[in-house]
């Protein structure tokens, strides 16, 4: 699978970004703190005198370098003969490099729009055209994700910021952002996934590229007296585990390491800072930052304005045998097959999924979706909207299919509505159409989570809970028509479950505590066995603790739970003692125009085959952020097959 959703290029960040050695070192490493970092006295790699005087510069991988001067940028040799020239205005530029081409970034001063270079075979060329902007732009920067997917940050003067995609023939937008105005550099660290740009008269905040996570910043350095800084961040250089910022009226570089913490956020600590009465000649007017790196020396190179040309600075490396590998888990990324219509309504609406099987062509199946703010919504397997039922606030809807009652048998779901904090039970006939038949009264406060129970001897139960941990066991009767319930039981939880599913053929119901993690209880009421906790919040699962559901295979039973805290999905054996399968995340699928999921709540999964592509089954999840572009908030279908390759489950 990762054939197909990875290019077949291998990409590098420019010189002085983070490496995956480096990172798994700075992750063992302890926090540590701020000092003055003294010059080596090893010799400071110069640059060629075609160098000194251009705005930026890059060394490439060939040994050619791109410099960028008032008119243009050119491509040179080593010996400074110009093999191309593209012209431009600019002030800097950003880029990638592959095994035989680069992409370069830059605002042309002229025009305001962000061109993309590419360079090739000794040749540069304008790779792709964006749309014109809105408005005048100050800052681009690249990305390459974990799907191996080329991305372009733009950024307006005013703090209107865009995030394309670039890996089609079209870019793509992905998503809207609203930064700080006045941005002039950004920054994108490939492997932490970590946006970094300046505010220039206040500091450095950290957003998260990954565009499926919330647009929340993060303070990394700020100026006086929230932070250091005696002015702000004047100019950024990303180097390899973190950052580091030019604070141009203090006269210092800090320089600053990015510690991932157990909930994936990261902090940002000073381990170094390079001050201006360390060196001679400190440029008075410093304008860009540059560096490259060694095994045991950075160099950063400051832009002298004033006498248009590079000071260098050379210190022993901050962190200690940088090319030392540790092991990383990687998580695979799968491609999803469909995307429903969005959500009619905007904001955290759409929340749960439930699959109904067609008694006849299961390619004619039913996927029932519950929205926040609305009703119920009914989905086919292409992602067409094909009912609404507006029946209030519902939460969580679990499908039960051939249930035989006294006097008949029928297929069924059931709801939660937050209005009236009762159970709703809908029919669902034959060609798929669901109906509102009856509500349950529970005598809960804040009704939130529900999943069924159909057990061997027959009929219909359900376990419902509320925000305060409180779980109800039900049995669902139906006579004449009616639909009635009584209460069997009822157990608490320490803390807010939501997420539940059953196994109906062992009886066992599986529940999730959205801050510690998966509970083992009982389905059979007349049982009184004590919770189990199976899988604990922990360095696999990271809370919130969401949504649950169990694919039941040929030759294994698999647990599949919504780990919220880092938008990835966990597998466990769903039998004891419940081991730990793997994980995995769903990105985009670009030549269907479908994006990725993130923050997801409910999410359920089948094992029936429903015909091509989901012979072996489908999961479907709930999408806490649309993009591709930004919009109301749907569901995304994925294909069985794809999880058990990656995951090398039976």
């Amino acid at each position: 699978m990762q054939n197909q959703i990875k290019s077949n290029l291998t990409w590098w960040r420019a010189p002085g970004i983070t490496s995956l050695a480096a990172l798994s070192l700075l992750i063992a490493l302890p926090a540590k703190s701020a000092h003055s970092v003294k010059p080596t006295q090893q010799k400071i790699p110069s640059l060629p005198d075609f160098v000194q005087s251009s705005l930026d510069f890059r060394a490439l991988r060939s040994g050619d370098w791109l410099v960028l001067d008032k008119k243009s940028l050119r491509l040179l040799t080593a010996n400074g003969a110009e093999r191309a020239a593209y012209k431009v205005r600019a002030k800097h530029f950003d880029i990638r490099e592959s095994v035989d081409q680069g992409l370069v970034v830059l605002i042309d001063s002229d025009t305001q729009h962000a061109v993309q270079i590419r360079v090739q075979d000794g040749r540069l060329s304008l790779a792709m055209e964006l749309p014109a902007p809105s408005g005048a732009l100050e800052s681009s920067c690249l990305y390459r994700d974990t799907q191996q997917l080329m991305h372009l940050f733009v950024i307006a003067k005013d703090g209107h910021a865009q995030q394309w995609l670039l890996d089609n023939a079209k870019p793509q937008l992905v998503r809207n952002m609203a930064l700080p105005a006045n941005v002039k550099f950004c920054e994108v660290d490939d492997l932490t996934e970590t946006l970094y740009v300046n505010e220039e008269h206040f500091g450095l905040w950290a957003y998260a590229a990954q565009s499926e996570s919330s647009a929340a910043r993060s303070a990394v350095i700020l100026r006086q007296p929230y932070g250091p800084l005696k002015a702000g961040a004047h100019a950024i250089q990303g180097i390899r585990g973190g950052i580091a910022v030019l604070d141009q009226v203090g006269k210092n570089i800090s320089v600053l390491e990015s510690i991932q913490k157990k909930s994936a956020q990261a902090a940002w600590k000073i381990t170094g800072r390079l001050k201006q009465q360390q060196y001679a000649n400190w440029p008075k007017q410093a304008g860009l930052l540059r560096s490259t790196e060694s095994e045991h020396a950075i160099t950063f190179f400051l832009r002298d304005d004033a006498k248009k040309s590079w000071f260098a600075l050379n210190t022993k490396r901050l962190i200690k045998n940088p090319s030392s590998t540790q092991n990383i888990d990687t998580i695979p990324v799968l491609i999803p097959q469909t995307q429903t219509e969005e959500m009619s309504r905007l904001g955290d609406a759409a929340d749960d999924p439930a699959i109904w099987r067609h008694p006849i062509d299961s390619r004619l199946s039913r996927v029932l979706g519950t929205n926040k703010k609305q009703g119920l919504l009914v989905y086919d397997l292409q992602g067409k909207q094909t009912q609404l039922l507006e029946v209030g606030r519902l939460n969580n809807v679990d499908v039960r299919q051939n249930i035989q009652w006294q006097d008949s048998s029928s297929d069924v779901a059931i709801s939660t509505q937050r209005d009236d904090n009762s159970l709703v039970i809908f029919d669902i006939d034959a060609n798929g159409m669901v109906n509102e038949a009856s509500r349950i009264a529970t005598g809960m406060e804040k009704i939130y989570g529900t999943c069924l129970y159909q057990p061997n001897s027959g009929g219909l139960e359900a376990f419902v809970n509320d925000k305060e941990g409180l779980v109800q066991h039900w049995r669902i009767t139906k006579q004449n028509g009616r639909y009635t319930g009584t209460q069997l039981r009822h157990f608490k939880i320490a803390t807010q479950p939501e997420g539940c599913v059953v196994d109906d053929k062992n009886a066992r119901l599986f529940i999730g505590e959205e801050k510690r993690g998966v509970w083992l209880a009982d389905a059979d009421a007349k049982t009184n066995k004590p919770l189990q906790l199976i899988a604990k919040v922990d360095q696999h699962l990271h809370a919130d603790v969401e949504g649950l559901a169990l694919y039941h295979g040929k030759q294994a039973s698999y647990l599949v739970v919504s780990s919220q805290g880092d938008n990835s999905y966990i597998i466990y054996n769903a039998q004891a003692p419940f081991a730990y399968r793997g994980k995995f995340r769903i990105g985009f699928n670009t030549a269907r125009g479908i994006d990725g999921s993130s923050e997801t709540d409910g999410l359920e999964v089948s094992s029936a085959n429903f015909g091509i592509p989901y012979e072996d089954g489908i999961l479907i999840v709930q999408d806490g952020h649309k993009r591709l572009p930004d919009g109301a908030q749907n569901f995304k279908y994925l294909d069985w097959k794809q999880i058990a390759r990656a995951l090398k489950l039976e």
